[in-house]
């Protein structure tokens, strides 16, 4: 299937490893040129030797920004180094910042602040100045990578799920007010996926059950229905799919992929 992004240029924040170079993949592989943006340019460089190694020929259609994306001016800049290098942005993949699982009795107020400003401020401090520039251009599409702790309340996840919940409303919202002006807004929820992430849940979910790790690993995967837990690069097909022209009547979706263990409407 021609998903009609040959030559797009892709944004794609949180880049450098997980699914988001999952999804850089995803688009690499459609013939767009994808910007990579994360706060580490080692990881940044890795991120971009794994492209590479999977595609070879593919270097000028990959570029590498770093910035903390906690900080809108970092945002901004690394914007308008990417459109500057590769054109306007066509396609902003957000999957940047993650909070930190932590038990209840764990928390503090500087948790929860550091939960927002990791994944809900990391994500609009990019999110708000590509969806305007979009908006004056009539085009564009956006996917979030928000996460299932949004609409399910984890104990070990409250102050990120709290984050999550708000990255959903927004998108729904960004999706109505801005589908007038061409552009179509949509979320992908994630479960449990192969990421280095997943070991820092299991962890925390260890120490509130007071079992070791594999176990804590064992158990969640015994309660997917699918029976296994999802590889980054089922997301990006999802997430590659919403953005492409193949989508153009989706906005304002919020989409799970959690295998199903969370029955909800």
């Amino acid at each position: 299937m021609d998903l009609q992004l040959h030559d797009h240029h892709i944004l794609v924040t949180g880049g450098s490893k997980g699914i988001g170079l999952a999804c850089a993949l995803g688009f690499l592989r459609e013939g767009a040129r994808v910007t990579l943006v994360s706060r580490d340019a080692a990881n940044l460089q890795a991120g971009r030797q794994s492209l590479l190694a999977q595609l070879p020929g593919s270097e000028a259609r990959i570029a590498t920004h770093a910035a903390d994306l906690r900080q809108s001016a970092e945002a901004i800049a690394a914007l308008d180094a990417a459109e500057q290098a590769f054109g306007p942005v066509d396609v902003l993949v957000n999957s940047a910042g993650a909070a930190r699982r932590t038990p209840p009795d764990e928390l503090d107020a500087a948790a929860w602040h550091e939960a927002m400003d990791a994944k809900y401020f990391s994500y609009i401090h990019m999110l708000d100045p590509v969806v305007k520039r979009m908006g004056r251009r009539g085009r564009g599409a956006i996917v979030n990578v928000v996460g299932a702790g949004g609409k399910v309340a984890s104990p070990i996840h409250m102050p990120g799920g709290a984050a999550n919940a708000a990255l959903m409303l927004v998108s729904a919202g960004m999706a109505a007010a801005y589908g007038p002006k061409g552009v179509r807004v949509n979320a992908v929820n994630p479960g449990l996926t192969m990421t280095k992430r997943l070991q820092e849940g299991m962890a925390a979910d260890a120490r509130l059950q007071g079992i070791g790790t594999d176990e804590a690993l064992q158990r969640a995967t015994a309660r997917l229905p699918l029976g296994r837990i999802a590889e980054p690069e089922e997301i990006a097909n999802a997430v590659v799919f919403l953005a492409s022209a193949k989508a153009s009547y989706i906005t304002g979706a919020i989409l799970a992929m959690d295998g199903a263990v969370t029955p909800i409407l």
